[in-house]
């Protein structure tokens, strides 16, 4: 296994993944299939498909990093935060079950019924924004990585980032959301086996200790503290952040009812244990110690030696792959089925993946904040979301377009200040020792000025929502 200590095993490990990628990747594709997944003869995915392609897509690059990077910080309790996040495919599957029972076909569907063109766009402004970070946050994953690889080269970053949006736009272009779920498959199969090797290795080292990981502080000078305000936080944003996630509700449409809600149940179970499992990489390295470097992947290298490193390394790439594709076929369809900006045409759908693949690793260059702020961000900006279809759902009551603007609005300048949460006006509203408490205060006042202008609209301009 010596060979694996060469950097250049990860090289050849993502060109084998990228070969076996294309050749299961249809060669010719309908607009059915591009679009929307359907097989050469019309037929849904089965249950295993989709349940596979919901987990490796949200056990993606960025996810596994944030998990192991919160745990290092945070222990037991930041890990557990990060996880709580995967409760999203339990009220996805209830916020997919009640749109279909109303006769939406996409989440798009439901909010044109409800709140006309205008709800339609605000929404998918929400989604673009997303997509677009789900394609740089993964590609910065990529680029730390072959930076870590390659010290000495400094083009590695750059060029790795490059190569790597190459080639999943690639594969993805060649069929679409077809393509995305048949090398979902292979790749979440691929996943499960390089970090399954890695989790047992760790686990049977003399110095690893179960009883450690689940009472572990972390590192961070306020100990575990942050880690349990975070669990509030994914708490208050888990009913709506499904619901802003376009690879998860794509695929929430695409098979029967009953095929669809078990595959919801399925991906939670195994990507919540995926992802804390992963989230244990990084409590380890705090219960040891060791020195936080270059988003913890210097830290692994040191840790656990060169066959250890690479596994961790080849999980997360695969992750990354996954990831993209599933993006593009997401905004493939954001941009021509829900924005209508051209006829629906495969040579139009791989246009649109160009763009955002383009756009999202020119964003690559502009830096990086920490990764989970992506998530915190896009968390906070989906929490209008939380009002409006709860109280249509759980209540049967939909809000005035009013209402709903004035939700929206609340939640886009709470991503904002959470955003600039350092700047003297955000810090005289949400003071707070640690950006997690600002986050947590900026997301209950999003969903104190949500609810108060949903309630005030349904007992002045309400109506019952529509069934099916």
């Amino acid at each position: 296994m010596g060979f694996l200590a060469d950097p250049m095993a990860l090289v050849y490990f993502v060109g084998l993944i990228t070969i076996v990628s294309l050749v299961i990747s249809p060669r010719q594709v309908s607009i059915e299939g591009f679009f929307d997944g359907a097989s050469k003869v019309g037929a849904q995915p089965n249950l295993w498909m989709l349940v596979l392609s919901q987990v490796t897509t949200w056990i993606f690059a960025r996810s596994l990093m944030n998990a192991a990077i919160l745990g290092y910080f945070y222990g037991f309790a930041g890990t557990l935060a990060y996880t709580c996040y995967y409760l999203s495919f339990l009220t996805g599957m209830y916020i997919v079950g009640q749109m279909r029972s109303r006769g939406a076909r996409s989440v798009q569907d439901w909010l044109g019924d409800n709140f006309g063109r205008t709800g339609h766009v605000a929404y998918n402004i929400v989604i673009a924004l997303r997509l677009l970070s789900e394609v740089f946050a993964n590609l910065i994953v990529v680029g730390l990585i072959f930076s870590a690889a390659f010290p000495e080269m400094a083009w590695a970053k750059t060029g790795s980032i490059v190569i790597l949006a190459v080639v999943g736009l690639v594969y993805s272009a060649l069929g679409g959301l077809r393509a995305s779920l048949r090398t979902d498959v292979m790749q979440m199969i691929v996943f499960l086996i390089v970090f399954v090797l890695a989790f047992i290795v760790m686990v049977s080292a003399a110095d690893f200790s179960l009883g450690a990981i689940f009472t572990a502080q972390g590192v961070h000078d306020q100990a575990s503290r942050p880690g349990w305000i975070l669990v509030a936080v994914a708490f208050l944003q888990v009913f709506s952040y499904p619901a802003h996630d376009p690879v998860m509700m794509d695929r929430g449409f695409i098979a029967d009812e009953k095929t669809t809600q078990k595959s919801f149940f399925h991906a939670f179970w195994l990507s919540a244990i995926c992802i804390f499992g992963f989230g244990m990489f990084g409590i380890q390295a705090g219960i040891l110690g060791a020195s936080y470097e270059n988003q913890l992947l210097g830290t692994w290298q040191g840790m656990f030696g060169p066959v250890v490193y690479f596994l961790i390394a080849a999980s997360l790439l695969i992750s990354a792959m996954s990831t993209l594709d599933s993006a593009l076929a997401s905004a493939a369809r954001l941009v021509i089925d829900e924005f209508k900006a051209a006829p629906r045409t495969v040579t139009n759908g791989r246009i649109a993946m160009f763009g955002f693949m383009a756009a999202g690793a020119l964003l690559t260059l502009w830096g990086n904040k920490t990764l989970f702020d992506a998530v915190a961000v896009s968390g906070t900006a989906s929490m209008f979301l939380t009002p409006v279809l709860m109280l249509a759902f759980v209540f049967n009551r939909v809000i005035p377009l009013w209402s709903f603007m004035v939700a929206y609005s609340a939640a886009i300048l709470g991503a904002a200040a959470y955003m600039y949460r350092s700047t003297e006006l955000v810090m005289t509203l949400f003071s707070g020792t640690h950006k997690y408490e600002q986050l947590l205060y900026i997301c209950i006042a999003v969903l104190i000025v949500g609810f108060a202008a949903g309630l005030i609209g349904i007992v002045t301009q309400g109506k019952l929502a529509r069934s099916n």
